[in-house]
């Protein structure tokens, strides 16, 4: 008997490979054990393209009304795309709509298996990348400064009619200028989310910043975060016997790489975009992390964090068969069951999620995979065969149904 839950997930199609393996995964490995219950929205961007990306926002808004959500990867159109898909306009990339509208954080973590040991050996645990997604160069201001004499300045002005000025720097023979900003909002709701998290997932947060050299920008990060953390979790933190500490990014760094895991670190946008890619690499493949945006408010919205797959999509258009890595798709739907069990007090869904998550693992280490994994794995004893997407999702449907541990 199928496995039935009744508050809906909010399903979000997406764009190119990942939408054909979109609808493999749900064939194969969740339509005959779970009877599926979506509020169903197509992110693909023909669609956008055709709801003027409104779309996107009213997925969006299902997330916060339904509380769990998972979504395929999809384009976010550049120049190329626009000529490719007829748009008449670039859209905004529907991950920055997404967190926008929920105000969310996102957490990223890869997948661990045996036989594919991370570069740095001592990371036996995954590590956590926690991205505040907002502001900081990705909502700047940039001047291209001219060859003769520039005075830069900083200047404010406050709804009371005050102004503030501050220079910057004289400028001589060019140069450039940047403006960045962020919103003690927008920083309180990165907090709570970092902590809702950590306690959610029994894992410590370290956040890294630079409060040393930006006395007032970055301190301001730092300032906030601890202020969250003493008035509103000390003590459920105590309680869960976990612990949050800051610490000067560069810092950050050199413990984190001596470290062995299994913690959160949180960071600022743009040392969180650096670093997760470093992470993902560092562990193996992009192909094998979660990406989770977390409201401050608690809703979730699960989905891969690599992107569409536009070169294997133009072989399966061509009739090639592909040997694209799923994992990353699948821990996206057992990530929102999981999730959506925990919400409803719905024990069966978990305990599927978590034993189609360690079915997909198994496949792996022993040996079945799809090509990008096959450089990447050594174990003793067991040869890693190159296996296409649709073996490996049958693989994987195998283990699920022999695997009696």
């Amino acid at each position: 008997m199928k496995i039935k839950y009744d508050t809906p997930i909010v399903e979000m199609q997406g764009d190119e490979m990942t939408r054909i393996i979109w609808d493999g995964i749900k064939d194969i490995l969740l339509s005959p054990y779970v009877e599926l219950n979506t509020d169903y929205y197509d992110l693909g961007l023909e669609n956008r393209e055709k709801t003027h990306d409104k779309v996107t926002v009213s997925a969006a808004e299902a997330i916060k009304k339904h509380g769990v959500g998972v979504k395929c990867a999809t384009i976010t159109p550049n120049a190329q795309r626009m000529s490719e898909y007829n748009l008449s306009e670039m859209w905004l990339s529907p991950n920055g709509t997404i967190r926008a509208v929920l105000d969310g954080t996102v957490f990223r973590a890869p997948i661990m298996v045996k036989g594919i040991t991370p570069y740095i050996p001592t990371w036996t645990k995954p590590i956590t990348i926690a991205r505040h997604a907002y502001g900081d160069i990705y909502k700047n201001s940039e001047i291209l400064l001219g060859a003769d004499k520039a005075e830069c300045s900083l200047c404010v002005k406050y709804a009371d009619g005050r102004t503030e000025t501050k220079p910057i720097a004289a400028v001589e023979g060019g140069g450039v200028l940047q403006g960045v900003h962020n919103k003690d909002a927008s920083i309180r709701s990165f907090a709570r989310s970092c902590f809702n998290y950590s306690l959610d997932t029994a894992q410590d947060v370290r956040f890294g910043a630079k409060d040393t050299i930006s006395k007032i920008y970055d301190r301001r990060f730092k300032d906030i975060f601890e202020e969250v953390f003493e008035t509103e979790y000390k003590a459920r933190f105590d309680k869960a016997g976990i612990s949050y500490e800051y610490s000067l990014i560069d810092d950050s760094v050199a413990r984190v790489i001596r470290s062995n895991g299994g913690f959160i670190w949180a960071l600022k946008n743009y040392d969180g975009d650096v670093m997760s890619d470093m992470v993902a690499t560092a562990y193996g493949s992009l192909a094998m992390m979660t990406s989770v945006l977390v409201s401050p408010d608690g809703k979730y919205e699960y989905e891969a964090a690599h992107g569409t797959v536009t070169r294997h999509y133009y072989r399966h258009l061509k009739g090639e068969r592909t040997s694209t890595n799923p994992v990353a798709t699948i821990f996206a739907w057992t990530g929102a069951l999981d999730r959506r069990g925990i919400l409803d007090g719905n024990t069966a869904l978990s305990e599927f999620a978590k034993k189609l998550e360690k079915a997909c693992i198994r496949t792996i280490e022993g040996g079945f995979m799809t090509g990008d994994l096959v450089p990447l794995f050594k174990r003793d004893g067991i040869a890693a065969r190159s296996v296409n997407t649709d073996e490996f999702l049958l693989a994987v449907k195998n283990m699920l149904e022999t695997d009696r541990d």
